[in-house]
This record gives structure tokens, C-alpha cells and sequence, in this order.
């Protein structure tokens, strides 16, 4: 299982989804959680102000703020967390965007699991930022809670988005603590037989997991790419699906931190949990 969780608290958007998310899974999974919460300061000083004596003051006035945000959305944590027997850590900080990024993803590559807030691309608020940088630094799997979640989470009927690609690959991988205690598996796939190598095909997935052993039914859906993404979502609806594993796309290996069509739509529009990997 895991043993060892992150999760990122939000500053600037809602609490109420990662800390009942986080806390309900890692109770289930008697794991250790850390809790982190950033204020940002801005990055950048408009230049009469840089010049001006104040400057000092300034910058200690935004450094306060970003931190009373920050302890006020750890307080949100630790009032829950408080209530069950888990063993925890709380951590509060400011810092400008840059370094946010840099601390937090060094801080979860020391973590089995991160759990972070579903952006809102609507709204400008690094928090956005810091969901998604993390996904391509890590180095492990993400747990995107939707904004919309509430109540305790429990991954048992869990779908694995399949087509047989390296992140799909990577993505089953770190979800199998999860799966190894799901009631029910399913596949969802597109049916294009050309795009998937024999060789890692959904057929062949269900005989991987049987050997677990784990069991999982096919579902194959027939979508054009810009239709993956609502495909996946009536799957998960049809199968009242509790969670999602995923692979998380960068618009190219080059370009990572750019998010590719299928994620970000994912992202953008999510019921349920969902858990990529890069």
C-alpha cells in the first residue's frame, strides 16, 4: 500500500476536496501523511516601488500575507486530521512561484503518492500551476481530486484508461496498491486495434491482472481523439467508477509542462479522482 503520502493544500482555491480525499485514503491505507501549504508572494514589484524607500516593507507585507493564507488552509487540514489516529506533519511556507514548484516536486519525490487540487484553467491562481508542474516533476503518481468532491474517498470499482502506451504502462503500475484492493477493474480502451501493440493490448492487460490475481472487463468505446476525453467520462458514468488511472500527456517530450489534448480535457472537466503518472 501506500505508506507514505503528500498532499498539497491550497491557498488560493477550495480545501474541503484534498483534505477529505487525502485523509479518508490514507486512514485506508494506515499511511503517514505530510501536509504542505504555500503562499505565494508575487514575483514581480512594479518598478516604482522597487525604487521607493518602502521597498523593504513591501516585500515583508506580501511575505505575511502569503503566509496567513497559507496557515489558514493547513489549520482547515490539521482541524481534520486531528480527529483520526493518523500520524501526520503539517508545513507552512511562502515563496514566489519558482520555488514553490521546486520545493514542492523535490518534496514529493520522496513521497509513494502526491495528492493535489483539480486546476481550474478558468482562474488565475498558481495553485493551478502547481497541480500540473508537479505531474511532470515528481517522478511518481498524482492524485487529482475534483473541486466538486466531497465526503470520504473509496476507490473500489477503479477503470484503467488503456492504450498500451509507456505512461499507461507507468500509470497501472503506481495504482496497483490501489487495485490490489478494488472490487471491481475495468478497461476502458478505444476500439482502434492499429494504434495498440499486440503485445500490450487489453486482452492481454486482463490476462497480466488475472495473474495477480485481479480481475477486469473490456470496455471498448469508439471515439475520435477529440472525442477520447467525454468517452472516458460515460464510461465511468455507465460503470459508476469511483476512480481513474491515467497517463498523464505532455504536448511533447520536449515540452512537457505543456499539457496534452486528453489530459488537459481530463482536467479540465473531472467527477471523479483521478490518478496520472508521467
Amino acid at each position: 500500500m501506500f505508506r507514505n503520502m503528500l498532499v498539497l493544500i491550497p491557498s488560493e482555491r477550495p480545501v474541503r476536496p484534498v483534505v477529505d480525499g487525502s485523509i479518508s485514503l490514507a486512514d485506508a491505507c494506515s499511511a503517514h501523511i505530510a501536509a504542505l501549504a504555500i503562499g505565494y508572494e508575487p514575483a514581480n514589484i512594479p518598478i516604482a516601488a522597487v525604487v521607493s524607500p518602502a521597498t523593504p516593507t513591501i516585500f515583508e507585507e506580501e511575505r505575511l500575507r502569503a503566509m496567513e493564507r497559507a496557515e489558514t488552509a493547513i489549520n482547515v487540514f490539521e482541524n481534520e486530521v486531528g480527529k483520526t489516529g493518523l500520524a501526520y506533519t503539517c508545513r507552512t511556507m511562502s515563496a514566489i512561484p519558482a520555488e514553490a514548484v521546486a520545493f514542492a516536486s523535490a518534496a514529493a519525490r520522496l513521497h509513494d503518492l502526491t495528492i493535489v487540487s483539480q486546476p481550474d484553467f478558468e482562474r488565475s491562481t498558481f495553485d493551478n500551476d502547481l497541480s500540473t508542474e508537479i505531474l511532470f516533476q515528481s517522478g511518481g503518481p498524482v492524485l487529482f481530486m475534483p473541486h466538486t468532491f466531497r465526503g470520504p474517498l473509496s476507490p473500489r470499482r477503479i477503470g484503467i484508461c488503456w492504450d498500451g502506451s509507456r505512461l499507461a504502462s507507468r500509470a497501472l503500475r503506481d495504482a496497483m496498491p490501489l487495485l490490489k484492493n478494488a472490487e471491481a477493474i475495468t478497461i476502458a480502451t478505444i476500439d482502434d486495434s492499429e494504434t495498440i501493440p499486440d503485445e500490450a493490448s487489453p486482452e492481454r492487460l486482463v490476462q497480466h491482472l488475472a495473474r495477480t490475481p485481479l480481475s477486469a472487463k473490456i470496455v471498448k468505446v469508439c471515439a475520435q481523439h477529440s472525442e477520447i476525453q467525454p468517452a472516458l467520462l460515460s464510461v465511468a458514468a455507465d460503470q459508476r467508477l469511483d476512480l481513474l488511472v491515467m497517463g498523464g500527456y505532455g504536448h511533447s517530450r520536449f515540452q512537457e509542462r505543456f499539457l496534452g489534448g486528453v489530459t488537459r480535457e481530463m482536467l479540465q472537466s473531472m467527477p471523479l479522482p483521478t490518478l496520472m503518472s508521467h
